[in-house]
């Protein structure tokens, strides 16, 4: 009997005492939402004074709408997001208004084609798909659901663009009634839910089974099989439309993704490896990829032809005239670059104007947005949220490298567009998807509650997370403390 009310009274003392309650930040996220806005519309200001010697005559409609825009937003993570990262929507508004600054500084060379409206509307859509998101998605691991579903749509998506002409050398594009839309772009955030579901139902037979060759462990067939087919059709076709730069995306998400499931850092080697070799077949084959690769080995070759820089050349002039301040925003003479100074080679006047000093700010912001990422994979019990925050933080990652690398002459060039900052209604669209998805998973990793059951929630009873999960077990030697407010 005594022994019996001993045990009864140990028992409340051994419980550990529940996490303390933490800030939901959304002041914060406020704060810097107002300063995110103040800039983009005092550098709007500036290239009017600038290039026009007045206020321009939308100053007024353009703030209004980037601040309704950013202050919707926020107003639907205040009430179905409260915990998620603050930094995260700040961070996509002040770039989306850098971009459409720069922008609307190039449509001032270029009368006869005004990007900068347009591009505004893109980001109305964008937002509103962002708040949908946001509002709907109440559990990131419904998605876990739908992988196949997600794979499916897709490849159809990709396929698209192949009933429709080449434009500039690639089909990528698929135009109706005066509209054009880059189907890619919304496949690659479907193709990585589904390596994210599939990675996550089978990391332990990726981790654990198949052959051994030499100290690299290849799973078996059945289990990477599926994967890898549904892989090789999306690079398949991307190849066949040329439009190598997502195909190079792709590839990069999924080795990634391999790896943190997984843990063997083989996979990275082979990855590489296999990028390589698949670049320098593709380079040689075929003559659109092949004369990138010659323009990035010889960008000068058309000035000692004397037919005149080519856009590359025009690229490296500007960074080099910007120097480490820059030559001043509205001053530079980007607009050279020619048709691709909106798009592919946006990056090349923000490096002219704002110098090496504005183009690290620029790349710091990237940074930080991929970081805010990974680190919500940190704090996320579950492997499916853990791989899908992995791998939509890399999607941002390789394409801002690919990117800035070809622009700068470190890589051959690719033809996809800067996150936010680039002119392509299809890519803000699908950036600000990202944005809902990471800043959905960032509030459940960062809100107090009992542990995540993932198979209650996901239909995969084998799958059950019943409390705090190592992340080791999804390929991250760091272990996810007992605390909800991990990922901070």
């Amino acid at each position: 009997m005594t022994s019996t009310a001993t045990a009864a009274t140990a028992t409340p003392a051994d419980t550990p005492p529940p996490a303390p309650p933490q800030p939901s930040r959304r002041g914060v996220e406020l704060v810097l939402l107002v300063a995110a806005v103040l800039i983009s519309v005092c550098g709007y200001l500036g290239v009017g004074l600038v290039k026009q010697h007045a206020v321009p005559a939308d100053a007024a409609g353009y703030g209004a709408g980037l601040g309704v825009l950013a202050l919707l937003a926020h107003i639907a993570v205040r009430l179905r997001a409260p915990y998620a990262d603050p930094l995260l929507l700040p961070i996509a508004v002040l770039l989306n208004g850098l971009g459409l600054v720069f922008i609307f500084r190039l449509d001032l060379e270029t009368p006869d084609d005004q990007a900068a409206p347009a591009q505004l509307i893109w980001s109305a859509v964008g937002v509103a798909l962002f708040t949908a998101v946001v509002v709907l998605l109440r559990d990131h691991r419904v998605l876990r659901r739908y992988a196949y579903l997600c794979a499916t749509l897709a490849l159809l998506l990709m396929v698209a663009p192949g009933l429709f002409p080449a434009v500039n050398g690639a089909r990528i594009w698929v135009r109706i009634a005066g509209f054009s839309l880059q189907p890619a772009e919304f496949a690659k955030v479907l193709i990585t839910v589904f390596f994210a579901a599939y990675l996550a139902a089978n990391r332990g037979a990726l981790a654990h089974t198949g052959r051994r060759v030499g100290r690299l462990r290849l799973p078996a067939g059945r289990v990477l099989g599926p994967i890898v087919t549904i892989w090789l059709l999306t690079v398949a076709v991307l190849v066949l439309e040329r439009d190598l730069g997502t195909s190079l995306l792709f590839f990069a998400v999924f080795v990634v993704l391999l790896y943190v499931a997984t843990g063997r850092t083989g996979w990275i080697a082979v990855g590489v490896l296999l990028a390589v070799a698949g670049a320098a077949a593709v380079g040689t084959v075929e003559p659109h990829v092949h004369g990138r690769v010659e323009d990035w080995l010889h960008p000068f070759a058309g000035i000692e032809a004397g037919k005149g820089p080519g856009q590359l050349a025009q690229s490296l002039f500007a960074f080099g005239a910007g120097g480490v301040l820059g030559t001043g925003l509205g001053r530079g003479g980007s607009p050279l670059i020619g048709f691709a100074m909106k798009s592919d080679f946006i990056l090349s006047t923000f490096g002219e104007e704002l110098g090496l000093a504005g183009l690290t700010a620029v790349f710091l912001l990237y940074a930080l947005l991929v970081a805010r990422g990974y680190r919500a994979a940190l704090g996320l019990r579950d492997p499916f949220g853990s791989l899908l925050a992995v791998g939509l933080a890399t999607l941002l990652a390789v394409q801002v490298f690919v990117i800035a690398g070809g622009v700068t002459g470190l890589i051959p060039l690719t033809g996809m567009a800067m996150p936010f900052l680039a002119q392509g209604g299809s890519s803000v669209i699908t950036n600000w998807i990202i944005i809902a998805l990471l800043l959905r998973l960032s509030d459940r990793a960062r809100a107090p509650g009992p542990p995540d059951r993932d198979g209650a929630a996901t239909g995969h009873p084998g799958l059950t997370d019943t409390g705090p999960r190592p992340l080791s077990t999804v390929g991250i030697g760091v272990s996810v403390p007992a605390s909800r407010g991990a990922g901070r």
